[in-house]
């Protein structure tokens, strides 16, 4: 080895050991009579000093001469530092050197390989593997590890078996569009990346493994964003001979040991909530409950007066914000210019303060007096000091555009502490939705139902029949998983019956040859004794960015690709050679010209 110690783990107790270390110059600091070195590797800092009168004018000389990243070998003795800190691990020690190598020079970085870099996110995405080196990041790729150790603890000694499934699979029509791979071997057919092992662990469990696990990579061809990449990875797992109750004990004890292991927090037992609950009183299918502000109907308060926009609207509905009577009429507006914004589409925002000395005044009280406005307070169960805050308009956009002011009110108001974490499951799904036509969905897709969750998914049982008459009333024997406002893993009991699978692809627009054709599979293999099986799939690049503290899940992988899908260190994607497309029976340059 070029080392036998590294640049972390030296303390006060190995002061007088010859030690010899390898890194990255951090930074050179030469005052004359001294000259330090920090120097850098995955484990820490190490100070390196050179008193320039005590030392070998050569080797001072060549400190003096050393660039940032260049990589060195230093030689020496560990005494202790004269100026301790305790801004570092090692700051209680230095190295006085007797010999620097330098393994490789290196150019001047682009930006500075530090935690406040001076680097943009572009910038330092083109370079990635300098921003690696820096602390942050580092630490990042660091309680991933961790996070995948535990995860995989916990599984094993539950008796789950990690099995790997296949990465070149079969296309099919059914959830977010494919990545698609050409076969060269046979011209005009295509692999496809998957989505996830959606099928795949399904047929372990016929196979009787009946507890699987895989931390996998998946792939959707979708729109991005900052929790999205093309490429992401899933705890997946499934289990055979239970019901959604085992489902559920199972994951959440894995969520709390993660928790307990990895950030020393004991979560308690997750509350659950109906997806009717959660969409009537939070506005979205994953409700961020480190808070309340619950929303409350008011069609039977406001109703009846002269106010054309709430006696026109489908549904009036508001949230209390506890405390924030004295917002600032320029606050107001610009909560009002927020629920404006194209992407909220509120029409425009309504307010009331119920001031501290007890007095309602709000922003429409030409048509409603203090009486009425005493009745808005009973329906919120506001106490003087509240903000009420109410938006009218057709029932689905104005419940959307709610669900956003809360979460910016949260924002505001300081309640979403990204140390807190409020964790709990949402239950109880709409099993189909109609497609209009989602633009992350094929457009054959559009005007017909669409499974919620993916078509293997069951129904409760005490629903199956409603199947034939009002699919839209079925519920899904599905569950996710919250924390914090971010759905982080979901799941479902699934379909394991040939006749009711066959009847699920007959609502979802599936024709006989369809289905058996893309999942003549599955459907063969439950006819050889498939078990009740159900399982889930966490989103473990989210997981990893939420225990970290950070809104992307970029933060958290190594190589990721930008917003655009773009893998700007490697240029990818990319064109490939003309042979390269003939060999595939491929011929995309007309058309891409064109």
């Amino acid at each position: 080895m070029l080392r036998n110690v590294t640049c972390g783990e030296l303390r006060i107790s190995d002061i007088n050991k010859d030690v010899t270390l390898c890194g990255w110059v951090q930074g050179v600091r030469d005052k004359g009579s001294l000259v330090w070195i920090d120097l850098r590797d995955r484990y820490g800092i190490t100070q390196i000093t050179l008193e320039t009168e005590k030392l070998p004018a050569a080797l001072c000389e060549q400190a003096k001469k050393l660039g940032r990243e260049f990589v060195i070998q230093v030689k020496g003795k560990v005494a202790e530092r004269y100026s301790k800190t305790d801004k570092i691990e090692t700051g209680g020690i230095e190295i006085i050197p007797a010999e620097i190598k330098v393994l490789n020079e290196a150019i001047t970085p682009p930006f500075t390989i530090e935690d406040d870099t001076d680097g943009g996110d572009e910038l330092r995405m083109k370079y990635r593997y300098l921003d690696l080196r820096r602390t942050l990041v580092r630490k990042n790729l660091e309680l991933r590890h961790r996070l995948a150790i535990e995860t995989r603890n916990y599984l094993d000694k539950q008796n789950f078996l990690e099995v790997e499934t296949p990465v070149l699979i079969k296309s099919t029509p059914e959830g977010a569009r494919d990545f698609v791979v050409p076969s060269r071997m046979h011209a005009g057919q295509f692999y496809a990346l998957p989505q996830s092992p959606q099928t795949f662990k399904q047929l372990l469990m016929v196979s009787g493994f009946d507890r699987y696990y895989q931390l996998v990579k998946c792939f959707r061809d979708e729109d991005l964003r900052a929790d999205r990449q093309p490429e992401f990875t899933q705890i997946d797992c499934e289990m055979s001979f239970v019901e959604q109750e085992d489902i559920l004990q199972t994951f959440e004890g894995l969520v709390r040991h993660l928790f307990k292991s990895v950030k020393g927090i004991d979560i308690p037992a997750l509350s659950r909530m109906t997806y009717g609950d959660a969409m009537k009183y939070y506005g979205n299918d994953k409700p961020d409950i480190r808070f309340e502000m619950k929303f409350v109907e008011l069609n039977d308060v406001v109703k009846g007066k002269d106010f054309k926009v709430f006696n026109d609207a489908e549904l009036v509905v508001g949230i209390c914000a506890k405390g924030a009577a004295e917002y600032t009429r320029k606050q107001l507006d610009e909560l009002t210019d927020f629920v404006k914004r194209p992407q909220i589409g509120a029409t425009g925002l309504v307010y009331a303060r119920y001031n501290t000395d007890g007095t309602i005044k709000s922003s429409v009280d030409k048509f409603y007096n203090e009486e009425d406005l005493k009745k808005w307070a009973t329906a919120f169960n506001a106490q003087p000091g509240d903000l009420l805050l109410i938006l009218a308009g057709a029932e689905e956009k104005t419940r959307k555009a709610l669900s956003e002011l809360r979460l910016e009110m949260g924002n505001r108001l300081g309640l979403r502490d990204k140390n807190t974490f409020a964790c709990h499951w949402v239950i109880d799904f709409p099993l189909l939705e109609w497609n209009d036509g989602d633009p992350n969905l094929l457009a054959s897709l559009a005007g017909r139902w669409h499974a919620k969750h993916h078509p293997f998914t069951s129904p409760k049982p005490e629903d199956i029949e409603l199947l034939k008459t009002n699919p839209g009333a079925v519920r899904a024997n599905a569950y996710d998983m919250v924390i914090n406002g971010v759905e982080i893993g979901g799941g479902s009991i699934r379909i394991f019956s040939k006749d009711l699978q066959a009847q699920m692809f007959d609502i979802l627009g599936f024709t006989k040859e369809e289905a058996q054709k893309q999942f003549g599979f599955l459907m063969n293999a439950f006819e050889y004794g498939a078990p009740p099986h159900g399982g889930l799939a966490f989103g473990f690049d989210r997981l990893c960015s939420l225990f970290g503290g950070s809104d992307s899940i970029r933060d958290f992988i190594a190589f990721p690709k930008n917003n655009a899908g773009r893998d700007v260190m490697i240029d990818s994607p990319s064109e490939i050679h003309d042979e390269q497309l003939r060999e595939l029976s491929i011929d995309v340059r007309k058309s891409v010209s064109g």
